[in-house]
């Protein structure tokens, strides 16, 4: 397995440690596993540090923090605002830490993934998920390629760590979705353009369907979306437009809550029983049936 794997697999075990209460495990799993992963040794201190913030170590959240801090680690002011730091608010170090980190930010395009099928009928965009790559929403959506579409996987430029890359504005998003539209190759020009994300990649996505920034597409499909504020309309009719998600997941709320707006837009929610925050395992599966009735 290389070190991406690794390092995706890691997160994946420790946060349903963390959706479990269990705090202690996760944090003594990130320590336990983390060699040979320094790449991600921000990404991996806010991780263990989330856990033991929210175990109440709020000294132990902190130091762990400090010491990333002292290396060269740095993370956005915006996912230091935390419910899992709640108790690190007043103190002067974290303020310190907070704006130390914030003078380091930074943030840069990269280039879209593009794979093409022989004789390819649409385009599927995937927008990846919080602290995911284009490189794993390519995994993760490869199944496209054998229903005849281009999958193009867009990867954020706003990072809220080093490594750690997600999509809370919708403008910089629309910018970074305009950028993969305008390389794709000639031969996937004027086919039909599906949205696609999982979680914050989901609503992203979402929030391009129903809007059209930049540009229309003909449907969506989305795993988990992480929802927010939805608009009134949609730019124009989507089809498919199909939302899937987990009963177990913890994001299942906000989509029940927003279940009589999406409806209204046009979108069909599908609950799969027992699934966390993830993708369903008969996911080609439903994601053939989507695109042929799309």
């Amino acid at each position: 397995m290389d070190q991406t794997a690794r390092y995706d697999e890691l997160v994946d075990r420790v946060e349903a440690l963390y959706e479990a209460g269990r705090y202690g495990e996760a944090a003594a799993l990130v320590e336990a596993e983390s060699g040979g992963l320094e790449a991600w040794s921000a990404e991996l201190a806010h991780l263990r540090a989330c856990v033991l913030g929210a175990a109440g170590d709020a000294d132990g959240a902190l130091r762990t923090l400090r010491e990333a801090s002292a290396a060269g680690a740095w993370w956005a002011p915006a996912i230091l605002d935390d419910d899992d730091f709640a108790g690190l608010r007043g103190r002067p170090e974290f303020q310190e830490l907070i704006a130390v980190s914030g003078s380091r930010v930074a943030g840069e395009p990269v280039a879209a993934l593009i794979d093409v099928p022989d004789e390819p009928v649409g385009v599927v965009v995937a927008l990846h998920g919080a602290g995911q790559t284009a490189a794993r929403a390519r995994t993760d959506w490869a199944r496209v390629l054998d229903h005849g579409y281009a999958l193009v996987c867009v990867q954020s430029s706003q990072r809220m760590s080093p490594n750690y890359r997600t999509w809370p504005d919708p403008d910089h998003a629309a910018a970074d979705i305009a950028r993969a539209l305008a390389d794709l190759p000639d031969e996937l020009h004027g086919k039909r353009v599906i949205a696609g994300g999982f979680s914050a990649g989901g609503r992203a996505a979402l929030d391009w369907a129903l809007t059209a920034r930049p540009a229309p597409v003909a449907g969506a499909l989305l795993v988990a979306p992480a929802l927010r504020d939805l608009p009134e309309n949609a730019a124009n009719p989507l089809s498919p437009a199909t939302i899937w998600i987990g009963t177990g997941d913890n994001l299942l709320e906000v989509v029940d809550t927003s279940d009589e707006r999406l409806r209204t837009l046009g979108c069909t929610v599908e609950r799969i029983p027992g699934l966390g925050h993830g993708f369903p395992s008969d996911f080609d599966d439903r994601l053939a049936k989507a695109l042929q009735n799309g």
